[in-house]
């Protein structure tokens, strides 16, 4: 069997058009429409999980300008015969996507706003050949696609464009905004070499969507969507029936993410079931009211990678998709006590916090609790307990290897970039001198100044003394070719020409370390590593780690002997 995958794929209709594999979500059309009663509904999600698509989902079967009976054939929606008869393509649609809205000042910002409802009004172009629309309007929307608009024409524009709609198609407006938050969030953002303008965005952006969806004769229904829920008195002011589902909510959870049974049968069709545990282990737990779930976009791509290769390794997917910023900026906020937390977090641990799903971008820093919230919300932590009821009071864990992952690389530089500079000092000073205990006891102490887990790997060990070198301005050669393998670490000082090898081994107890030490050192001497390097005084250490215990040994290399 094989499935065709369509990683990143934002446009409904393509995706089934050119036969990709689709999780069916369409039973959300039905639940949100004939089982609710939302004026407007706002979906959070952390990011990659599907929100763009399910708009496009949401346009494609609504849109009275198309006919969709082809691309909806045999999904779950179609068994809903009266339902889709009543809704499919019946109303004018709406679809406005601010994920674009962004620059290092708000002039820029605005710009990009600007085009962005400008690409709206081309998209919308036959509004403005059809007599039924006021002339007031046409102008209006004349001056939003030639990005001339004043300030209170831009506020009013998504209004104004469903006014023409309702007067063209005689009937309501169904209006979709996808990543609504996105302007404010790049408002807030520390930007090098920018300004932060979250005033000012937000004043235009309330504008925009408080004139859309209150007291609009014009809407049919509302749907948008986001990472955070931005408190309903600061952005969506007056907008009644209004009703947001978190991630703490169970309605909708499961239409956002795969879920086991989803998962099991697209690695079915795609041969690839042996590698179940793989992906429960690396993209699973996220927790979403009661449902435990996937995230679409890392599946996509590992099978998309495994069909290609079938000894694809799993990899982080998800954060190269975007900043991750507000971890650092957690951990940099000195006034909060968090570094046992996030040691209980990476040890595996659960803890206990506070947490609020409506927040503000400009405040939500301002406590410990709404920095925990916001890493709920935009998915770097997940309840502990998918039947955990909803309230105050959650538990938090880390939903899986790979955000684990985004802790160790952001949280472990960060400490370590922090550790004390005459500790540091100091165990340079014992490498190059060949002081095997000061420089065991220094970096042991560096161990307990940084944060760590007990999940410790090599590679940890290996990033936390290159973090350090690199630090201090040496030349720092990790993990590349050299004699007959790869040493761990190769660091060069050319000035007083003189080279560290290091070989690094992680130990299961405290007594085996002087085993592990013998065993790197041995390494260095049968890999060769330290060959054709004459012209320098070569000090080969092998060290052995132990949680946050360190021992080092050494030779230098022009006297080799057996370990």
């Amino acid at each position: 069997m094989a499935v065709r995958i369509g990683v990143g794929g934002e446009f409904f209709d393509r995706l089934r058009e050119n036969k990709c594999y689709y999780v069916d979500k369409t039973e959300l059309l039905y639940e949100l429409v004939h089982e609710t009663d939302n004026a407007v509904t706002l979906f959070t999600r952390p990011r990659r999980f599907g929100k763009t698509l399910t708009m496009s989902m949401m346009e494609c079967f609504f849109d009275i300008t198309k006919d969709s009976r082809d691309i909806f054939a045999g999904l779950d929606i179609m068994k809903h015969e009266e339902f889709c008869a009543e809704w499919m393509n019946q109303y004018p649609v709406l679809s406005v996507s601010f994920k674009d809205v962004e620059g290092l000042t708000y002039s820029k910002a605005y710009n990009k706003l600007k085009m962005t409802l400008a690409d709206v009004c081309k998209k919308y172009i036959v509004l403005m050949d059809h007599s039924e629309t006021d002339i007031d309007d046409r102008n209006t929307f004349a001056r939003l696609k030639s990005q001339t608009a004043s300030n209170a024409e831009l506020q009013g524009s998504l209004k104004a464009i469903m006014r023409m709609m309702k007067a063209v198609y005689g009937k309501p407006v169904i209006l979709l905004i996808d990543e609504y938050d996105v302007p404010l969030a790049k408002a807030n953002a520390e930007k090098e070499g920018g300004e932060r303008y979250y005033p000012q965005m937000m004043e235009v952006m309330r504008g925009i969507l408080s004139t859309a969806l209150k007291s609009n004769d014009y809407l049919k229904f509302g749907v948008v969507t986001g990472c955070l829920r931005i408190a309903k008195e600061s952005i969506f002011t007056g907008v009644n029936n209004f009703k947001s589902y978190s991630v703490l909510d169970d309605r909708f959870s499961q239409y956002f993410g795969f879920t086991q049974e989803e998962l099991d049968r697209l690695l079915y069709q795609a041969n690839l079931e042996e590698k179940a545990t793989t992906f429960r282990e690396w993209y699973d737990g996220y927790v979403f009211g009661w449902n435990s779930l996937y995230c679409p976009w890392d599946v996509l791509n590992y099978v998309s990678d495994l069909s290609y290769r079938k000894t694809a390794k799993p990899k982080n997917y998800w954060k190269n998709t975007s900043s991750n910023a507000i971890i650092r900026n957690f951990i940099e906020r000195t006034e909060f006590p968090v570094k046992k937390k996030f040691e209980t977090l990476m040890n595996g641990g659960n803890i206990v916090q506070t947490i609020s799903d409506e927040l503000t971008y400009d405040t939500f820093h301002e406590t410990e609790d709404n920095l925990w919230s916001v890493l709920l919300m935009t998915g770097y932590l997940t309840k502990a307990d998918p039947e955990e009821e909803g309230g105050d009071i959650t538990s938090l864990r880390i939903p899986n290897r790979e955000i684990a992952s985004i802790f160790q690389d952001t949280v472990v530089k960060y400490f370590s970039d922090h550790v004390n500079a005459d500790v540091q000092k100091a165990m340079m000073e014992a490498l190059w001198a060949g002081d095997e205990k000061a420089a065991s006891d220094a970096i042991s102490h560096l161990l307990w100044q940084t944060i760590s887990y007990m999940d410790y790997h090599e590679d940890y060990y290996n990033a936390f003394l290159a973090g350090i070198f690199v630090g201090r301005g040496y030349e720092v050669e990790s993990n590349k070719e050299r004699g007959l393998g790869r040493p761990d670490i190769k660091l060069t000082d050319d000035v007083n020409r003189r080279i560290l090898i290091i070989e690094a081994k992680k130990s299961n107890s405290k007594g085996q370390m002087g085993h592990a030490c013998k065993e790197a050192l041995q390494q260095i001497v049968d890999m060769e590593y330290a060959k054709n390097l004459d012209a320098y005084t070569v000090i080969c250490y092998g060290i052995a780690f132990f949680q946050k215990s360190a021992l080092v040994l050494h030779f230098v290399s022009n006297c080799y002997y057996n370990f």
